[in-house]
């Protein structure tokens, strides 16, 4: 049975031939007059090509969607074609690594890069004069602070938008105690962290998990929890402020080092089920 290619890619691939054509004529004019100099743009199948090594699951669609979302913006040709320079293929690199490998949500990669993030590494080596740098303690970075949230809610339309994820989907997020809404109004309200869970799950969702599979995520994220809990508590309930802050920092930097130590630990049973 032939593999069904997504239309967004057919199009882009035609948009390549054709591009890849006028580029051509381009260059070729380039290369003779101001001095020879190429043009170091390449086409998004290009970029692909590129990337596929490293990231198995790049496609044309996947690129244009984080356009959609102003991750990137790639220079345009009169005929409206995209052309990438080695600096959009960069950033690009960084984007795909932290979806990988932090498991960052687009909106605070999109806050990582406004803050001039430009790193190829998961590990945040700017330890600045935290204890745990001067402890000699590997600082590791987390994409949600436990510390204060914002306070933000959002209602459950926007939150369905947002995320793409359906309405009972949701409802069984609920149902199984994976996040909590609130009622505001006759309105369903979900805070920034629920929301952040709703999107996850959608994508998971994609692939046939459903909430009620969710449980062993939920079972062992309190289980983290609680060992964390177990080890920090004393500090965490100290009334000296100093020894609290320097308490929520050990606890972020411990929430990190599990997070990681987890993902490698699921890697290499992948590793296993795919050899």
């Amino acid at each position: 049975m032939a593999t069904r290619v997504p239309q967004a890619d057919v199009t882009a691939l035609q948009e390549e031939l054709a591009l890849e054509a006028s580029v051509g004529t381009s260059r070729a004019g380039a290369a003779s007059g101001a001095g020879g100099v190429r043009q170091k743009s390449i086409t998004i199948g290009a970029v692909c090509k590129a990337l596929v090594q490293e990231f198995p699951d790049i496609s044309i669609s996947k690129i244009r969607y984080l356009e959609d979302q102003k991750l990137l913006t790639p220079r345009r040709t009169p005929g409206g074609y995209r052309l990438y320079t080695q600096g959009d293929v960069a950033r690009l690199r960084t984007i795909l690594r932290m979806q990988r490998d932090e498991f960052l949500p687009l909106r605070v990669i999109r806050q990582e890069l406004a803050a001039g993030r430009a790193g190829e590494t998961t590990l945040d080596q700017n330890s600045g004069g935290s204890r745990s740098s001067r402890d000699g303690m590997r600082p590791w970075r987390t994409s949600v602070s436990v510390r204060e949230a914002t306070g933000a809610l959002y209602s459950i339309e926007d939150v369905l938008e947002e995320t793409k994820a359906d309405a009972k989907l949701v409802r069984e997020l609920e149902e199984y105690g994976v996040v909590k809404g609130e009622q505001r109004g006759g309105v369903r309200y979900f805070d920034e962290t629920e929301r952040e869970i709703i999107g996850a799950v959608a994508e998971l969702a994609r692939y046939g998990v459903g909430g009620r599979n969710l449980r062993v995520f939920r079972s062992s994220a309190d289980r983290e929890a609680n060992l964390l809990q177990q080890i920090l508590a004393p500090a965490l309930r100290s009334r000296n402020p100093q020894r609290r802050k320097e308490a929520l920092e050990a606890l972020e930097n411990l929430a990190a080092v599990a997070t990681h130590l987890k993902h490698l630990l699921l890697i290499r049973d992948l590793r296993k089920i795919a050899g």
